[in-house]
């Protein structure tokens, strides 16, 4: 049986070179992938999944409103697919998040999505909040803070290297992130004084 699988992290842990490498390893062996990336990382409409190593390869491009079931759907009639990849997944909707939880249940094909788990003010992002509700495995990727603890949390940070604790969920540069610890962040975006306890 096939299942819905989420791998989630702070910033910079390795997510996008691990589904890479994933994908790599079922087409070694002959097998079809089908990726897919959040439209808000599109270069000139096209879709990329990109790892810091420098890693890459072409993934179908995701909008709020695609019916993700339907695309697997035609194109596992077309070829059979061994497994779906998904990036930047902390963006599907709620309802993307079981439509993709179809195809591991309906087309009996593994889905795996990596994203983030919260945003610069510690929240959880709507994909992200549903993958960890209904997923059927789910797997920490660690990075660590500066001070080498693990890193959970996420700071955005202004042209001046503030951190921001207010504004839009999503700013798509991503080098205005910086992952920290628990401890860190909230020293950083003043939740509590960096002299305290």
């Amino acid at each position: 049986m096939a299942k819905l699988y989420f791998s989630y992290s702070a910033m910079n842990a390795g997510k996008s070179t691990l589904l890479l490498q994933a994908s790599y390893n079922y087409q070694e062996r002959g097998m079809r992938t089908m990726l897919f990336t959040a439209a808000h990382y599109a270069e000139n409409g096209a879709g990329r999944i990109t790892s810091r190593l420098g890693v890459s390869a072409e993934a179908e491009l995701y909008h709020e409103s695609d019916m993700l079931f339907e695309r697997i759907a035609a194109t596992h009639s077309e070829s059979e697919l061994s497994c779906v990849f998904v990036d930047e997944a902390q963006f599907l909707t709620k309802d993307q998040v079981w439509q993709l939880a179809r195809v591991a249940d309906r087309l009996n094909v593994p889905v795996m999505c990596f994203g983030l788990r919260t945003d610069f003010q510690g929240k959880l992002f709507p994909g992200s909040s549903e993958l960890l509700a209904i997923a059927d495995t789910l797997r920490e990727i660690r990075t660590i803070c500066h001070c080498g603890a693990k890193a959970t949390m996420v700071v955005r940070r202004d042209p001046e290297g503030k951190a921001l604790i207010e504004g839009d969920q999503v700013a798509i540069e991503k080098s205005v992130y910086v992952s920290l610890c628990r401890k860190h962040w909230e020293e950083e975006t003043g939740r509590i004084s960096k002299t305290s306890n």
